[in-house]
């Protein structure tokens, strides 16, 4: 085997659906300020007994189901993830206990909104070099409890919830090398931090950056692909902002593609966004069987990772 392919792909939100009537009832905003700006209409909120592991294992067990295979049979558990309250058990941990997964290496990884791509290309590799048979590579947040409900800047944005992907070894790249890199001296641009912990972001500086120097970097990772933009046949960017979205995807030039805009219904879920998302667009037919898809994510840390894939 020369390569890794996902096999299967799976996601899950919570019952509760916040919209922007509910938040305009909380804090000073509205369905038309929020719109504008940011291009979201609801989120999906877990509660208090909803746990990180729990809606992580969800999203996973769907993908282990759509993959026909047993907990038995994945050997790496990797979930990345911003949100964990704790510091051990690790999600990974918690996940492979929750599914019955019996002896798997367990990580997690966090770099915030870009977390799945990264993992995702850490799975790759890992099937590739032979350290593992079959992953299971989670992006899991629950933003909501490092959120200010008092403020508007931020509590408009966030959402909760969980996608997954499986990964095994297969004859042909399904995963293409991935672009990853980041901006540290700008890190401070978005940030979960302090006692308690919570989500704040500098807006603007984000919104620069990502208009103005992804759209090459994003072009990078598909000429790493051997392919042009115009050859894709889906998008995946990070769900951070409608705004975001639509001119990165335009300057990206994927005038072929599906472009995912999950993150009108589900908010800014941070790692969570891209296989929520991607799942979505398999699930709903809106791509086929061994479509080139895009997956692109950026943010937290002022970190992007992105690689192109062959659609399960």
């Amino acid at each position: 085997m020369n390569g890794s392919r996902i096999a299967a792909v799976g996601h899950y939100q919570p019952a509760k659906v916040l919209t922007n009537e509910d938040l305009a009832g909380m804090v000073d905003t509205s369905d038309e300020w929020i719109m504008s700006r940011v291009g979201i209409r609801t989120r999906h909120i877990a509660g208090p007994d909803e746990p990180v592991d729990e809606l992580a294992a969800h999203a996973a067990a769907k993908a282990l189901a759509a993959a026909g295979l047993a907990p038995g049979d994945i050997d790496l558990v990797l979930v990345a993830t911003s949100t964990a309250i704790d510091r051990s058990p690790n999600m990974a941990a918690r996940v492979a206990a929750r599914l019955g997964i019996p002896s798997p290496a367990a990580m997690d990884v966090n770099v915030v909104c870009a977390g799945f791509t990264h993992a995702l290309a850490t799975a790759d590799h890992a099937v590739r070099a032979g350290a593992a048979a079959r992953a299971l590579v989670i992006g899991a947040d629950k933003m909501s409890d490092v959120t200010d409900w008092g403020d508007r800047t931020t509590c408009v944005l966030v959402g909760d919830g969980a996608g997954a992907a499986v990964v095994e070894a297969s004859e042909e790249a399904g995963i293409g090398p991935v672009l990853w890199g980041s901006v540290p001296e700008m890190g401070h641009a978005v940030r979960i931090e302090g006692q308690p912990a919570r989500f704040a972001q500098e807006g603007q500086s984000v919104y620069r950056w990502a208009t103005t120097q992804l759209p090459a970097i994003a072009r990078g990772a598909c000429e790493r692909a051997g392919l042009a933009p115009e050859d894709l046949a889906g998008v995946v960017l990070h769900q951070a902002n409608l705004r975001i979205i639509e001119p990165l995807a335009e300057k990206l030039g994927a005038v072929n593609a599906v472009v995912a805009r999950d993150v009108a219904e589900s908010g800014n879920t941070s790692a969570a966004s891209i296989p929520l998302a991607f799942s979505k667009l398999v699930e709903q037919g809106r791509i086929s069987g061994g479509d080139p898809v895009l997956l692109f994510g950026f943010g937290g840390n002022l970190s992007y990772a992105g690689q192109v894939v062959r659609c399960p």
